[in-house]
């Protein structure tokens, strides 16, 4: 029976060592039922506002995404910022709830997090087909090559004014999520029956927000979303998950669609 036992765990070890992904899942699955200490609870219930209000079940969800997160991604502080713990969980939390509810990888795209202390001047070509340098003050990016870089102090930002539709986690960790399929085109991985009304609502809501902002209207939407169809679904994002209640009231179409992508309703955690 110990010759047998010892045979079936060869097998299934060398299968797994085959199947890699076995490996990634089993360690998910680890990562998942630890639970959270009671200072890295602190840390994620002042850093994300709705964590409080949602329930018990969806807390558990996100802390599992966390805890894989910090486990998959580097955190490197630049210019001069000492990484923390503090801000690995900030931001983790933050990235984190863009996943919920769904049977997706952890951003399987990205590998490292740069932080800086305050917003930076980057000079690195980074962007995918072009030679060209960007030299704009930034408060973050989202990298194609497994990079998004982040401002601490905007980040923060995003905690102490949770409400204003300014974010520039969720910002970012969207255009991960749109870059997904190898292009940043406003439009994530999505199944297939959905790509058509989403095209639909989304085409509409962007021009319509030109417009508005043409004639100097005020919006629940950032103006940055102007920019081209991949900011606005950033900005759609920062919308959806700050200011809900005034996004599903004056866009109601593209709050159904970030809905059913997103897979929660924030209104339920006002």
């Amino acid at each position: 029976m110990a010759y047998d036992a010892f045979w079936l765990l060869l097998i299934a070890g060398a299968g797994a060592w085959l199947v890699p992904e076995f490996w990634h899942w089993l360690r998910r699955l680890r990562l998942s039922r630890r639970p959270l200490s009671a200072p890295s609870r602190q840390v994620i219930e002042a850093s994300l506002p709705p964590w409080k209000k949602m329930p018990q079940e969806l807390r558990a969800q996100l802390a599992g995404r966390i805890r894989q997160f910090l486990a998959e991604k580097n955190f490197e502080g630049c210019g001069g910022l000492i990484m923390t713990e503090e801000i690995r969980l900030t931001i983790a939390a933050q990235a984190c709830l863009l996943l919920l509810n769904r049977k997706i990888r952890c951003y399987p795209k990205l590998e490292t997090i740069l932080v800086y202390p305050t917003a930076y001047r980057d000079q690195q070509k980074h962007l995918i087909n072009t030679a060209e340098r960007d030299e704009r003050t930034k408060a973050g990016e989202s990298w194609q090559s497994g990079n998004v870089v982040l401002a601490w102090d905007h980040v923060l930002a995003g905690v102490t004014n949770y409400a204003d539709g300014h974010n520039v986690t969720f910002h970012e960790f969207a255009h991960q999520l749109d870059q997904d399929d190898g292009t940043a085109d406003g439009t994530p991985v999505l199944p297939l029956s959905s790509y058509a009304t989403w095209a639909r609502v989304f085409k509409h809501e962007y021009e319509a927000l030109i417009a508005e902002v043409r004639k100097g209207h005020r919006t629940v939407l950032d103006a940055y979303g102007t920019q081209n169809p991949a900011e606005f679904f950033a900005v759609a994002t920062e919308a959806f998950f700050e200011k809900p209640r005034q996004l599903s009231q004056k866009h109601p179409e593209l709050y159904r669609e970030l809905q059913r992508y997103y897979c929660v309703d924030p209104v339920e955690w006002l």
